[in-house]
Formats: C-alpha cells, sequence, structure tokens
C-alpha cells in the first residue's frame, strides 16, 4: 500500500505539472478493498466544476510520440490507442504519462484476458460466454493484421511491450478507462483524473465535459452522451475552485469566451449534491451486470437493469418437442409477415427477459403462432394475404378492412393473453435456459459467493454475481408464467398493445 500511496503522491505532482486542475474539495485515496477513489472533503453541489483537464494531458493518437507510426499505419480509433498505450508503456520513465501509466492498474481483470478455460467454466450459461468467445478471436484478428505488422519498425521492443497479451492488455484498460475526447481531433482517448472516479449505476454525481472549443460544439451539445456512458458532453468553460470547495459555473460563466486560452480543456462537472466524506461516482451508463462484467471487469448487486436473453433457436428447439419442421417454418414465417422480430445482435435472434421477469410480447405472439390450431391459422394466413399489406401492423391488418378479417379479430387478439397453453411454454423456456448454466442450483451458486472475497478472488466473485443475477430473473420469469396461467380464457391481458419492430 506504501507503494500505491507514493505513486498517487507522484500522479498528483504531475498533474499539477501538466495544468491538469483537481478542486480542493476533492481527495484521491488509496486502498485495498477499492484501489483509486475520489471523495468529497467539502459539500460538493450541482454545477460545481471540480475539474480541468487539458486535452494535451490526455493521452491519445494525436499527443502520443508514436503518433507518426499510427498515422502511417493507417490506424485509429482503439486500435491505435492500444498502440499509444503500449508505445508509452514501452518508454518506461521516459514517456510524459509515466507517473499516469503507473497509478493504473498493468491491466484490468475483464474477460479479454481471461484464459478459455476460465471463460468456459465461470461463464457458463451466461449472456457472455459467446461473447467472450468471439471477442478473444477478433482481438487476435486484428493484433496480426494490424499491430504485428509494425514489428521491423518498433525493433527490440516489440516482443516485450507490443505482443498480443500486451494489445489484450491495452484494450482493457481502453474498454473501462477511455472517453471520447472528441469527435474530429483527438477522438478516443485516456483522460488521467476523470477515469479514476468510480461507476455506481443510475448514481451519476460528476459528468465530464468538454469546453465550448470547437466549431462543432452546438452539434456536439444537441448529440451529447453515449450508451457506454463515457461520451463528453459541450458545456461552457468555468473556473475550478481550490479553497473552499469547487465553484459553480454559473459563478464565472460571464467572464468565458471561446477564446480565452482555456478552448482546450474538458471539465468535471457536478450533477448531483455529494456530502462532504462521501465518494464520488462517475457513471458508464445504465447497464446491467453482463455489461459491466463485459467492458469493466465488476457486478454490482440487485442491479435493475439486468437482463436475461432467450434465444430464437432456444424456442425452435422447444417447438422441436411438439411440431414437424414444416410447421415451425410456417408458424415463424407468419409472425415475421405480420412484421415482428426479436432484437437481433450479430447473427443470432433473440429475446430479451428484463429485470422483473415479463416476457415480450413478441415472445408471446411467437407462442402463440406455435400454438394456433391448423385451422386458425389458415384463416389469419388467407387474412393477411387478403389484406395485401404484409408490412402492415397487425392492428391495422386484422381491423377496418373487410367483415372476414373482423370475424377473426377476436380470435387473434388472444395473442395477448397468457392462456395456460402459453404458460407452459414459458415455463418449459425456463426450463431450458435455465440447464445452460449446468448441474449447479442457484442456490449453490449463493452459497458459493459466500465463500469467495470480492477483492482477492474477483473472477469468482463477478462470475457468480453474474450468474445468480441472471437466474434471479429466470425464477421471476417462472413465477410470472405460473401466476399468469390462472388467468381465464377470454379474458383481456392488462399488457401493453404489441407494436411491431
Amino acid at each position: 500500500m506504501e507503494m500505491a500511496a507514493r505513486r498517487v503522491r507522484a500522479f498528483k505532482r504531475w498533474m499539477k505539472q501538466e495544468g491538469i486542475e483537481c478542486s480542493d474539495a476533492l481527495e484521491l485515496t488509496v486502498s485495498a478493498a477499492q484501489g483509486l477513489s475520489i471523495t468529497a472533503l467539502a459539500d460538493l453541489h450541482v454545477g460545481d466544476a471540480v475539474a480541468r483537464i487539458p486535452k494535451a494531458a490526455c493521452l491519445t493518437v494525436v499527443t502520443t510520440s508514436a503518433r507518426d507510426m499510427i498515422d502511417a499505419a493507417g490506424l485509429d480509433g482503439s486500435l491505435g490507442l492500444a498502440v499509444a498505450i503500449m508505445h508509452e508503456r514501452s518508454l518506461g520513465e521516459q514517456s510524459p504519462w509515466a507517473p499516469y501509466l503507473a497509478v493504473l492498474p498493468e491491466r484490468e481483470a475483464i474477460q479479454l484476458v481471461w484464459t478459455a478455460e476460465e471463460a468456459e467454466e465461470l461463464l457458463r450459461g451466461t449472456e457472455l460466454q459467446q461473447t467472450v468467445k468471439e471477442d478473444r478471436t477478433v482481438m487476435l484478428e486484428d493484433w496480426k493484421e494490424s499491430i504485428e505488422p509494425l514489428r521491423d519498425q518498433i525493433g527490440t521492443r516489440f516482443e516485450r511491450f507490443f505482443g498480443f497479451e500486451d494489445y489484450l492488455a491495452a484494450r482493457t484498460l481502453i474498454a473501462s478507462r477511455s472517453f471520447q475526447v472528441d469527435d474530429h481531433h483527438h477522438g478516443v482517448g485516456m483522460v488521467p483524473l476523470a477515469d479514476i472516479f468510480n461507476h455506481k449505476t443510475g448514481a451519476e454525481d460528476v459528468h465530464l465535459n468538454t469546453s465550448a472549443s470547437s466549431e462543432d460544439s452546438e452539434s456536439e451539445e444537441a448529440e451529447s452522451g453515449s450508451e457506454d456512458g463515457n461520451e463528453s458532453t459541450t458545456s461552457t468553460t468555468s473556473s475550478v475552485g481550490h479553497t473552499t470547495g469547487a465553484s459553480t459555473t454559473d459563478d464565472v460563466a460571464s467572464g468565458a469566451s471561446d477564446d480565452d486560452g482555456d478552448d482546450d480543456d474538458l471539465e468535471m462537472v457536478m450533477v448531483k449534491d455529494v456530502k462532504a466524506g462521501a465518494e464520488v461516482f462517475n457513471t458508464y451508463g445504465l447497464l446491467g451486470n453482463a455489461a459491466l462484467l463485459h467492458r469493466y471487469g465488476f457486478t454490482e448487486p440487485d442491479n435493475p437493469f439486468d437482463i436475461v436473453n432467450i434465444d430464437l433457436e432456444l424456442v425452435l428447439q422447444w417447438g422441436a418437442s411438439l411440431f414437424s419442421g414444416q410447421h415451425r417454418r410456417a408458424r415463424l414465417s407468419l409472425w415475421r409477415r405480420l412484421g415482428y422480430s426479436g432484437c437481433a445482435s450479430h447473427n443470432s435472434e433473440y429475446f430479451e427477459i428484463l429485470f422483473n421477469g415479463e416476457p415480450p410480447n413478441e415472445l408471446l405472439l411467437l407462442l402463440y403462432i406455435m400454438l394456433l390450431q391448423q385451422d386458425a391459422y389458415d384463416k389469419i394466413d388467407l387474412a393477411l394475404a387478403t389484406a395485401g399489406n404484409s408490412n402492415g401492423h397487425m392492428d391495422g391488418i386484422l381491423s377496418d378492412k373487410s367483415e372476414k378479417l373482423s370475424d377473426i379479430t377476436a380470435e387473434f387478439s388472444e395473442a395477448v393473453l397468457l392462456t395456460n397453453t402459453i404458460c407452459n411454454a414459458l415455463l418449459s423456456l425456463a426450463d431450458m435456459r435455465e440447464s445452460l448454466y449446468g448441474k449447479n442450483s442457484i442456490e449453490d451458486d449463493i452459497e458459493a459467493l459466500k465463500r469467495f472475497c470480492s477483492i482477492k478472488e474477483k473472477k469468482l466473485h463477478h462470475s457468480l454475481m453474474l450468474r445468480i443475477s441472471e437466474r434471479k430473473i429466470i425464477q421471476k420469469f417462472r413465477t410470472f408464467a405460473s401466476s399468469s396461467s390462472q388467468v381465464r380464457t377470454g379474458e383481456a391481458s392488462p399488457r401493453k398493445k404489441l407494436k411491431r419492430k
């Protein structure tokens, strides 16, 4: 811990040398439990500017001394930034960012640097199992195509600092710590100090803003934010308080202009009041545990943004035990002709089960169509053909078209009802999805979680947290199906109206 404390002190001195301003109301602390964190020493209020970071102090493809090599290789984005990080690390104490790099971990414990065996064992059945396999394959291809060709140019440093594992280590830092510095010049980069604020889902205290500096500032303001939660936004410039806390933007904005010399700065501004003694949090976005573990290497208990996916292929496997292949293909085709689909990612299609365990309407509709009697299916198929509007919304197709269509509207509207048959299908899907986790029950996982320390055994702890959070959603999914099966046939469901994707 003493070594870590010395590195933090050196980092603070480096920040002053580089013109990074940090309010005296913030304290950088280091502990074995949390690593680096930032605490409020005084009450902070919305609008307080608590830090200012010159873009020149950020590590980007523009500021690194490897800029010419990166440009010549045609690299940008995360690939280019990875080369910049590896290059600056190879320079050791000669790198302008040495004190900053020293306070960063060698690599973050995200799945990119897990072994294949660890990923297979710890992530079995989770939303990350297949994703991690694909990630490592893509990363190896990127390294071979873009990094290995630099071997001759880099020379003897390549083997020690630019190998595949070094590349993965750099990519873990980028995945977990980088920000969008700007859109057209620096791009994505490492932002000292800003990346020390820890994450808390749905509890952002401070936000990174860019100063009003470019001709595109108005458009950037309109488009501020990103789904990752790490994109900078636009604000007016302001001073950083150093004595009694942080000054508010309103206190100093009157003296700011686009030509005041501060137009290359990033700014950390409070978006929530924080009491003295409390940790100050940033947020990476409203992310479930699968996304948090994938990108940042940790999870949160009772995360309301957790989801579980049920693949379309799993639904078709369920149907295979009841129907012929021709039957399944015809029913799936009708579902698509009505304009419905699941979520799509890469080569897969799936249905998201949200934190409350409710199935999406699209899944219920597909199950309904799969279970239709043949004569009912034929009526709907004919009505769809007669309407001559295969791309229309179901409501449009099945209402006000003709008396014939009106006759079957009531029957087809049962797609939003949870009949016993559909609820039994949901329970079967829950069993099939649950089986992907292996032989251990959720109770086994909960007991195992108690034995593993979140600090010393992070991989085991957070992978179990992910498994448990997903399996709790499946439990809610089961409960929903079981309770809904009591709904009487023909009784209208309170669920929202179906919408075509």
